[in-house]
């Protein structure tokens, strides 16, 4: 538990607070407008504590904290800080989706829209989010009538500019055919200007424009362009209605939704531009420390806000305020550069929205706690049923993999594959390239790859908490994949390393789904259809796809490899010259060393070293290798189909 601090050493200011476990791992961060008056609140009589704020203080080893200027930076950096360290005890925002945005590259010649996802780029405008991307393709295909900007990728365009003819977008009229420059680029640029205008929702003008073009036209009976003005106003009405008002007067606000129980929360955001909903986002939050409705809500600005998805409107409009309501207003406005209201709306279109809002976010609830439920019941379910099936202390929440993967000896790796809380944790995942194995040696590389490993484990352990590296925490289950041979050596590893009470280990073999554990001459018998034994044969065959996949890899460039590569002096220009003058590899290598010392641009210990090179007898190899992985039997031929 937690020792307090020396009286008087805590700082009577603003800044952020970090608990520390024996590891010096962060588990929770706090902000406080005073750190002496917040902290004091941890050091009382445990039993006044709620739940998890107790259990966190007892987990605790260390407290330290950072001073600021004032209560918004505290903010700021607090939340900077839990999305670094990811701490146990402080709640996450986990959102699974990766939302669709209708784009439009400004920094392009020649500005292109498209549909986007992942990490914003600069010089792009951004519209949505949006909840499915055949939303965003539908509405483009509606506005591109009106608005023919081009969305072809880049290549696209630059092949259709060198041909001097445009793409069928251009002959169905959704295109204006920037590459071969029927339109002038100020005639496009208005085109790209007023989709933007239309997607902030200022979309009267460009109805107000096409009904004036189209008469026009009709008055100067011109009726085919009159006619193809009536259908792009036909889209454009078509596209605002998918676009309902929901608020009078064109505001810019943002609306969201709670719905939650004692362990998680749904929240869903509705984005509001110019009185219209352009997009929409939702996530999970768990709530892993202990909050009030208004605490709650303050998390969800801190998380919604830190890298805003549409700016920060003019209203955020919530089911609840926040804590302390006027230091949230005044980050915003920070944000946004002028006057951002926090409120809670009482009647009328607002209050309606609100409730829609909210509305939306019961429902997503229900469907994720029935979602939840299923999977991590299993989940809990599986680990339990291993923890009792191979006689653990406790169940192994952090499971490691190993696997082995070569052709005939060559290009062999190793991989390192590990679950937590029976998902798989790919940021931790390692590959192995094996150095000290010279030829078809399974056991001697699964030595070499758990020693590596485990090496770097104790050296990691040692260090001060901070300087600790991802490879400091050990598994509570160490699984290789094979028989009893590769059990063998991971047992042998462990008892060197001085480990062995320390990390229980176990091997699958492919052939039987055989377990077997060290002291045992018969392997477990984990029932067929178990949760257990599905969650031992989705982690050995990830193992054995990153080990495979790494080894494709590296022979993949191993054979695109040039024979003239790794001659000293023998460069990228050489070479082309080498080719040129003599005009293919069965020339090259049927020249004499003569022929090559009378090049007068090839120097004479370079082409001793080409010669002899080119001379030196290699070892044999076969059209088709079988490709190993170190299980019991398993065989892939050069095409990857199992034998």
């Amino acid at each position: 538990m937690v020792a307090r601090p020396p009286a008087g050493t805590i700082p009577d200011s603003p800044g952020s607070y970090q608990f520390k476990d024996a590891e010096g791992r962060v588990i929770y961060v706090g902000k406080a407008k005073s750190l002496r008056s917040r902290l004091s609140n941890y050091f009382g009589d445990p039993a006044l504590l709620p739940l998890r704020t107790r259990q966190m203080v007892e987990t605790a080893a260390t407290v330290e904290w950072i001073e600021v200027r004032n209560e918004v930076e505290a903010l700021m950096l607090e939340y900077s800080l839990i999305k670094q360290h990811r701490p146990r005890f402080n709640i996450r925002l986990r959102d699974d989706k990766s939302y669709p945005f209708l784009a439009i590259t400004m920094d392009d010649e020649w500005p292109r829209a498209r549909v986007m996802r992942g990490a914003r780029q600069k010089g792009t405008r951004y519209f949505g989010p949006y909840g499915h991307a055949y939303a965003i393709r539908e509405t483009l295909d509606l506005l591109l009538r009106t608005f023919p900007i081009r969305t072809c990728s880049d290549n696209k365009f630059q092949r259709h500019a060198k041909l001097g003819r445009p793409c069928l977008l251009f002959h169905i009229e959704k295109c204006s055919g920037p590459c071969t420059e029927p339109i002038e680029r100020p005639e496009y640029m208005q085109l790209v200007v007023d989709l933007i205008d239309f997607l902030d929702g200022d979309t009267d003008p460009v109805v107000k424009r096409l009904e004036r073009d189209m008469l026009d036209a009709s008055d100067q009976l011109e009726f085919e362009r009159a006619a193809r003005l009536r259908d792009r106003l036909t889209s454009v009405r078509k596209a605002i209605e998918k676009q309902q008002m929901v608020v009078e007067g064109g505001e810019d606000l943002d609306v969201v939704g709670i719905a939650d129980d004692d362990l998680e929360a749904s929240v869903q955001v509705f984005f509001v531009r110019r009185g219209r909903v352009v997009g929409r986002k939702g996530f999970v939050v768990d709530k892993v420390e202990d909050l009030s409705d208004a605490g709650l809500m303050a998390r969800v600005l801190e998380g919604l806000y830190y890298e805003p998805t549409l700016g920060v409107p003019k209203q955020v409009l919530v089911p609840c305020p926040p804590d302390d309501l006027a230091l949230y207003e005044s980050w915003l406005t920070e944000l946004r550069g002028t006057r951002v209201t926090v409120r809670v709306p009482q009647r009328g279109d607002k209050r309606t929205l609100q409730d829609t809002v909210v509305r939306n976010a019961r429902e997503e609830f229900t469907r994720h706690r029935l979602k939840r439920a299923a999977d991590h019941n299993s989940r809990a379910k599986a680990l339990n049923e291993l923890q009792d099936a191979l006689g653990l202390p406790e169940a192994p929440l952090r499971i490691e993999c190993y696997d082995m993967s070569h052709i005939q000896g060559t290009d062999y790796v190793g991989s390192m594959v590990v679950m937590e809380d029976a998902l798989a944790k790919k940021s931790e995942y390692r590959r192995f390239k094996v150095r000290e194995v010279p030829g078809n040696d399974d056991f001697a590389a699964m030595r070499e790859v758990l020693t590596r490993r485990l090496t770097a484990y104790l050296a990691e352990r040692d260090r001060p908490p901070g300087d600790r590296g991802k490879f400091s925490y050990p598994p509570q289950l160490l699984l290789v994949d094979g028989g009893k041979g590769q059990l063998g050596v991971a047992v042998e590893v462990l008892e060197e390393l001085g480990l062995e009470d320390e990390i229980p280990v176990a091997s699958l073999a492919k052939r039987f789904e055989e377990v077997y554990v060290p002291g045992q001459a018969e392997p477990v018998r984990i029932p067929r259809q178990s949760e257990a034994l599905y969650l031992l044969q989705r982690l050995r065959d990830e193992a054995h796809r990153f080990a495979i996949t790494y080894h494709r890899s590296l022979r993949g460039k191993r054979m695109t490899v040039s024979t003239l590569d790794g001659v000293p002096g023998l460069g990228p220009a050489r070479q082309k010259r080498l080719r040129k003058e003599l005009g293919s590899m069965a020339a090259i290598k049927a020249a004499s060393l003569e022929h090559f010392q009378s090049l007068p641009w090839l120097p004479n210990p370079v082409a001793q070293s080409l010669y002899d090179k080119l001379h030196t007898p290699g070892p044999p190899r076969s059209l088709v290798s079988p490709v190993r992985s170190a299980d019991s039997g398993y065989r892939e031929t050069e095409t990857g189909e199992p034998t």
